[in-house]
């Protein structure tokens, strides 16, 4: 959505402009040789969608009833389909309250800034640690803020914060978990 709304020029601001085009965006998932593609009006955009630009938007408006609506709508749909593996800030409470497993993946945003600047250097693209930093706290602060959806750790979600995990570590606790 965050991605829609950025292709066709709309602030974040703009609640209106924003809810309008909630209803013109296709988003959907399919699965190739094992591997999950996101599809926005059938295009694969899923290379395009983990980027700073992406993720500012999705938190900005994120929070428009409009858009919780269409999303929680997607998701709840695509997982009645489907066996997955979801993640996002409000998945165990608002999406999938009722899921098999759930866990609370956490890192301070001092890890989590270190982890994307590595990634985005390693894309070739130039990054700001600070600035990274500072994107994810507001990001943080204001889905944790928000009327709708909010973050938060839902109550039966196994807290597992990664601060000093490798990502091997983090999958065999997730295995622990799901008890495999």
């Amino acid at each position: 959505m965050a991605l829609h709304f950025i292709r066709r020029n709309i602030g974040a601001g703009d609640q209106a402009a924003i809810e309008k085009a909630v209803q013109d965006a296709d988003v959907s998932i399919r699965y190739e040789d094992g591997v999950q593609k996101v599809l926005l009006n059938g295009e694969d955009v899923s290379g395009l969608i983990r980027t700073e630009a992406v993720g500012n938007m999705a938190s900005a408006s994120s929070g428009y009833g409009a858009v919780r609506e269409k999303l929680v709508a997607l998701q709840k749909e695509l997982a009645s389909r489907e066996n997955v593996v979801m993640d996002g800030r409000d998945i165990g409470t608002c999406v999938l309250p009722h899921a098999d497993v759930k866990i609370y993946l956490t890192a301070s945003s001092q890890v989590r800034a270190e982890r994307r600047y590595k990634e985005l250097l390693e894309k070739g693209q130039q990054a700001d640690l600070q600035e990274i930093e500072a994107d994810i706290i507001k990001r943080d602060y204001q889905d944790m803020h928000r009327e709708n959806s909010p973050l938060k750790q839902a109550e039966d979600a196994v807290l597992v914060d990664s601060s000093d995990m490798t990502l091997d570590q983090v999958v065999a606790r997730f295995l622990e978990i799901i008890g495999r």
